[in-house]
């Protein structure tokens, strides 16, 4: 699979100059007459674009729904990362043929499949493209190269930010002291503003309506992950406290972990209470985060699951568990469609962009002075050497935490 970091020296360096001449050959276009974005026309088939965080497809949930109580006979498609599809058809909220992919294996699959949605979108007569990608270059073009004549995004107006080119028809102005979720929201609501607002999308954001179905799973699907975790350990038993580990983070921006060391030292100071048995979680590539936990407890109830389910075993998993202890990434987002309690460690990122929208939600934040460093301004690479704003919470309050919840 392609790195972040080669995605972003990509987006960079091939980036800029196609955002340059797409401008310059959509500035020839319009005065030709010619991509008119036919601004009275509701949209009918429309596009949404997120590409890389699994988390990020849970925030557009709001967001998608909002499109379908405006335009009610609109026909809603998703593009994402091929690797985390399986977002989409757990939210269930675009039908499956009108989910779309990109396999980002190599630079070979990336470009096949980039000019495969050239020929897709205008198949299924796409009109309308909603980027909720935050300045990546990539989507940006993606959103021209579909064809669609009305284009919505964030753009930077007079800040500081990432180029993007100049041919967006819909510009709304990237607001970092708003959920994400309020921000998705104005990119849909931009479409009923009027042509000459700038930026875009004037509204109260008190008015949008936040929150994510909740998954529930039947029996069948609870007793086939309590026969997962007895072939672990059989001793476990749905009279048992189950406290849900994820000690890690995503690739693109790994900064975002609490040391491994923490999560060893809190899973061991739990097993104390001996009806609390541990369940880490992961992928399967996150297996040696798993076994460093695994080797420095030395108890049977500490059950290692990384790589042994899939992503609706996830929320079966979440549907039984008492507690999850997680870093900023995309388990605790698809947590918030169950009822479990979710304990989330922020750091580089700010819980104020992107706190689980679930009632069941504890914060561990320091609020140092240089958090949060990551953002949309800088493709989300931090310059940080060390995060001591994770590292500055401690075992003892994370314990206490999550004693405090299971209590």
């Amino acid at each position: 699979m392609i790195q972040p970091d080669t995605m972003r020296k990509v987006d960079y360096w091939l980036g800029i100059p196609i955002c340059f001449a797409l401008t310059i050959w959509y500035k020839l276009q319009r005065l030709l007459g010619l991509k008119n974005p036919k601004y009275n026309e509701k949209p009918k088939n429309v596009l949404f674009i997120e590409l890389a965080e699994m988390g990020s497809t849970v925030l557009a949930y709001p967001t998608i729904k909002k499109l379908k109580s405006t335009y009610p006979n609109a026909n809603a498609h998703f593009l994402l990362f091929k690797h985390i599809d399986a977002s989409m058809e757990i939210l269930n909220v675009i039908p499956k043929e009108n989910v779309l992919t990109i396999e980002v294996k190599n630079i070979f699959t990336l470009t096949r499949d980039t000019l495969k949605l050239m020929y897709t979108c205008r198949k299924k007569k796409v009109d309308t493209v909603i980027n909720l990608e935050m300045f990546a270059r990539y989507s940006t073009i993606l959103g021209y190269i579909s064809g669609a004549r009305k284009r919505v995004g964030f753009y930077g107006y007079e800040m500081e930010g990432l180029y993007i080119g100049n041919f967006l028809t819909h510009k709304v102005i990237y607001n970092p002291h708003i959920h994400t979720a309020h921000s998705f929201i104005a990119l849909v609501r931009a479409l009923q503003s009027p042509l000459n607002e700038a930026p875009m999308a004037k509204y109260s954001i008190l008015e949008d309506k936040l929150g994510v179905p909740k998954i529930k799973s039947d029996n069948k699907a609870k007793e086939n992950i309590w026969k997962k975790l007895k072939e672990i350990n059989p001793d476990v038993n749905e009279k048992k406290k189950l406290i849900l580990v994820n000690p890690n983070a995503s690739k693109l921006i790994a900064i975002r972990k609490w040391p491994l060391e923490n999560y060893a030292k809190l899973v061991k100071k739990l097993i104390e209470d001996k009806d609390i048995y541990v369940v880490i979680i992961g992928v399967v590539n996150e297996k040696p985060d798993a076994e460093f936990i695994v080797d420095y407890v030395k108890n049977k109830r500490v059950l290692d699951l990384t790589g042994k389910t899939t992503l609706k075993e996830l929320i079966d998993l979440f549907n039984i568990g008492k507690v999850l202890v997680t870093n900023d990434s995309g388990p605790a987002h698809f947590a918030s469609l169950t009822n479990i309690h979710i304990i989330v460690f922020f750091g580089p990122e700010t819980p104020e962009l992107y706190k689980p929208m679930s009632a069941n939600v504890t914060v561990m934040y320091s609020h140092f002075a240089c958090s949060p460093c990551v953002s949309a301004y800088n493709q989300r690479l931090s310059p940080c050497n060390n995060n001591l704003c994770l590292k500055s919470i401690d075992v003892e309050r994370a314990y206490g935490t999550v004693r405090k919840v299971v209590k």
